[in-house]
This record gives structure tokens, C-alpha cells and sequence, in this order.
């Protein structure tokens, strides 16, 4: 008998609670009143539990009615969900957008553009990956995800189209009790060489055989910002960060921006970029995201 049950039941039942009794249901509904209480006995008999206590001037919704109430609207709910979705999906609307982010891009960049995503694309979930250096561009070449956010690499794969973003600040920093951090005056690389540098290692093959911003040849090498974040607050060495990711530390005197020769002050600026395959460019809400993330200031990390 459930099988019978019609989505214009649960609309008429749902519409009758909301607007209080069956005439208000009939006239929001612009149907007959009759046509309602019928709809309404229907379903009651299909699923063989009265929904209304009808004793009074008006219905009243019953204990059973209260519980299956929430079900029906659930169950509408996801119906109306799915044809939207349907919709924006024959229209070009990416089912689904999925977005790999290179660990230097500011996540609070990302949380504040995808609240707006939410509310942009109700109907497409978006699903986001974190990695570092061409570990970012992996899933793009794969087709685990459909755009990146990426740093630059030497050799930009040739499949791919990228779009100037912005640019990170990147700074290097030691603890405060570190040799280094008490150097006075610039840095020569020749000192730098002395002491241990910490380097974010490549997951990928994309730059093998290259060294990115290395410049002592005593490395220790993390696959993951978090980790080096951490070993640099412990003085286990010297390395880049961007420099959002270490603006309180410095501030509260953690760590020390180290100035380095040939380095500028405020420190490098490394481009990011939106990347996708050339075959198989952005949809409208993967579109919408790279736009929105191009409105980002021109170097984070800056008081620009």
C-alpha cells in the first residue's frame, strides 16, 4: 500500500498543517476543499495511521501525524532537491565541483568563497582536496578534480590552461633562538648554508630533478606546511612560509623574518594560478569559483 503513496498527498498533507485546516489548504492550493480532504484520507489509509484528529472545529494533527509530518517534508524535500538539481545539471550545471588547493593558498580564502558558493549553488556539493607543490596539479591531471588552485612550477603541464589568481607572500623565518635570527644585518647565502634548511617536499614527479627556494645544502624535507610550521616554532631549522601562515608568530616574537640576500624585502612573491584541463574547461559553477577567487587581494599575506 506505500508504494501507492503520491507526492501531491504529502504536498496536500503538509500544506493543511502549515495553513491550519483543509478550507485554507483548498485555497492555497486553488483546489476544491473536498478534492483536499480526500487527498488527505488517502493517505491515511495507505499508510494506515490517521494523521488528523478531527473531533474538533478544526483538524488537529495526532501524535503519529507530528512524527510523520517531519518524513514528509523530508521526503519532498529531497524530491524538489533533486529536480533542481536535474535542472542546473541539463542547463551545464556541474553535478558536483571538485577543487584541489595547494596548501600555500590561504584557507580562509577558500572558507569565505566557498560560503558563497553555498549559497550560489545550493544544489552542488563541492568537494576539496589539500596538497602541496605539484602534488596540487596531480588530481587535475588525473580528473579527480576538476580545477586547482596551484602554485607555479618550472614546466606548466601542457594540458592544462592556467589563469592568473593572485600572489602568496613567502617569507623566511627561524625561531627566535635560532643562529640565524640573531645575525645582524643581511644574511649571505654562505651562512645560510651552514645550517639546516627545512624544504616542503614534492609528492609528485612534477618538479623532480628541480630544487624550489632551496639554498643550503643541509635539508630536512616534510611532505606536509603543518609539520614544518612546526619544526620551525622548535628550532629545527630555517625555511620559507607564506606569510599569513606566520604573521602572529611573528608578531608575537616566535619566529623572525630572516632577511636573506638577493631575497626582497616583505619576501618572494609566488603566483597562484586556477588550472583545468584544455579539453575540459570550467562549468558554470566551477567558473563562478575561479572568478570569485580572482577578487582576492593582489599579494596575501600584505596589508594590500
Amino acid at each position: 500500500m506505500l508504494d501507492g503513496v503520491s507526492l501531491d498527498q504529502l504536498r496536500t498533507f503538509i500544506t493543511a498543517v502549515d495553513e491550519g485546516s483543509f478550507s485554507a489548504a483548498a485555497r492555497k492550493l486553488r483546489r476544491a476543499q473536498s478534492v483536499v480532504s480526500d487527498l488527505v484520507s488517502g493517505l491515511e489509509a495507505q499508510i494506515g495511521v490517521p494523521l488528523f484528529d478531527r473531533s474538533g472545529r478544526y483538524p488537529k494533527l495526532t501524535p503519529s501525524g507530528t512524527v510523520l509530518l517531519a518524513d514528509a517534508r523530508g521526503i519532498v524535500s529531497g524530491v524538489d532537491f533533486m529536480k533542481a538539481r536535474a535542472k542546473g545539471i541539463a542547463s551545464g550545471l556541474e553535478p558536483e565541483l571538485s577543487v584541489v588547493v595547494d596548501v600555500f593558498f590561504p584557507i580562509e580564502a577558500i572558507t569565505e568563497a566557498a560560503k558563497a558558493f553555498r549559497e550560489t549553488f545550493p544544489g552542488t556539493p563541492l568537494r576539496l582536496f589539500v596538497e602541496a607543490l605539484g602534488g596540487a596539479y596531480q588530481p587535475v591531471l588525473s580528473g579527480s578534480a576538476s580545477i586547482g588552485i596551484v602554485g607555479s612550477l618550472p614546466i606548466m603541464p601542457p594540458s592544462l590552461t592556467p589563469e592568473r589568481l593572485t600572489g602568496v607572500a613567502l617569507i623566511m623565518v627561524a625561531a627566535q633562538d635560532h643562529p640565524l635570527a640573531q645575525f645582524e644585518g643581511t644574511i649571505p647565502k654562505s651562512e645560510l648554508a651552514k645550517h639546516v634548511q627545512l624544504v616542503l617536499t614534492d609528492r609528485s614527479e612534477l618538479s623532480a630533478g628541480r630544487e624550489l627556494g632551496v639554498m643550503s645544502s643541509s635539508t630536512w624535507r616534510l611532505a606536509d606546511l603543518f609539520a614544518k610550521h612546526a619544526f620551525l616554532l622548535n628550532g629545527l631549522g630555517w625555511g620559507g612560509m607564506p606569510l599569513h601562515t606566520v604573521q602572529l608568530d611573528i608578531a608575537d616574537g616566535r619566529l623572525v623574518e630572516l632577511s636573506i640576500e638577493d631575497v626582497p624585502p616583505g619576501g618572494l612573491n609566488l603566483p597562484m594560478f586556477a588550472v583545468y584541463p584544455t579539453s575540459a574547461p570550467p562549468g558554470p559553477a566551477g567558473r563562478w569559483l575561479v572568478e570569485r577567487l580572482k577578487q582576492c587581494p593582489s599579494k596575501l599575506g600584505t596589508s594590500s
